[in-house]
């Protein structure tokens, strides 16, 4: 079994429990022992009814043996367990690398954490500063133009697609100098260029097409292609448009 599979598992289990337990009587723990092979969490026994509750919500609620709870009390901490249990795993999304917002919400809706519990963990980490859209739009958009050599076009489509908010994404790339996007367009036009072979037209297509798909606008290519130019000394023959999609 997965782990998804065994965290969907335990929700369920949960749920299962909660609707089981009488309404008009306290209830009162008869047992507290860790759960096997799951690190911070224990199972917590009412009777012969038992929740699987992670550490942290145990000391916070003082679930110890000989403590009551009315089956209200419990849905709210089944409630809080769940949105703990949806914090660690957005934690643990986050281990490798930052992550946007949408990111993270897709992640828990593949785990089948409901919205309500999706919005707290959201809240919690942008509270804390794990999670944090315009700096993450702000990093991205500097490494991609000046490291991986992405034109803004590019890299707005990028950000785009992991949900950031377009006008986060316009104060990123305006993070991000026409002279620094130039450069990266330079650099790559100029070893496309070097590497094509034919006439001044042919480069000038290839080099053009190559930097467009790239992510480079109209502007930046035409300015390259002009500077690769008078670095090969040659005499511009076809005045090709590069025109932003």
């Amino acid at each position: 079994m997965t782990m998804i599979e065994l965290n969907d598992d335990l929700q369920e289990q949960e749920s299962s429990v909660i609707s089981q337990l009488p309404e008009d009587q306290e209830l009162i723990i008869t047992g507290v022992e860790r759960e096997p092979k799951q690190k911070y969490r224990y199972l917590i026994s009412f009777g012969q009814h038992v929740l699987s509750i992670h550490e942290d919500i145990m000391i916070k609620y003082r679930m110890i043996k000989g403590n009551t709870f009315w089956k209200q009390e419990l849905e709210e901490i089944v409630l809080s367990n769940e949105k703990q249990l949806g914090y660690v795993q957005a934690l643990k999304y986050l281990e490798r690398k930052a992550r946007t917002s949408k990111e993270i919400q897709i992640r828990l809706k593949e785990k089948e954490t409901s919205q309500e519990v999706i919005e707290d963990v959201l809240a919690r980490l942008t509270r804390e500063g794990l999670v944090n859209d315009a700096i993450y739009a702000q990093q991205w958009a500097e490494q991609r133009i000046t490291s991986q050599r992405k034109g803004k076009a590019w890299v707005r489509q990028e950000l785009r697609q992991k949900g950031v908010d377009k006008l986060l994404i316009a104060e990123a790339l305006d993070g991000v100098s026409p002279d620094q996007e130039y450069q990266s367009a330079l650099l790559m036009g100029r070893k496309k260029w070097n590497q094509t072979k034919g006439e001044l037209l042919d480069k000038k297509r290839k080099t053009g097409s190559y930097l467009m798909r790239r992510g480079f606008s109209g502007e930046q290519v035409r300015r390259v292609l002009n500077q690769l130019i008078q670095e090969d000394e040659l005499q511009d023959i076809d005045d090709d448009n590069f025109e932003d999609e």
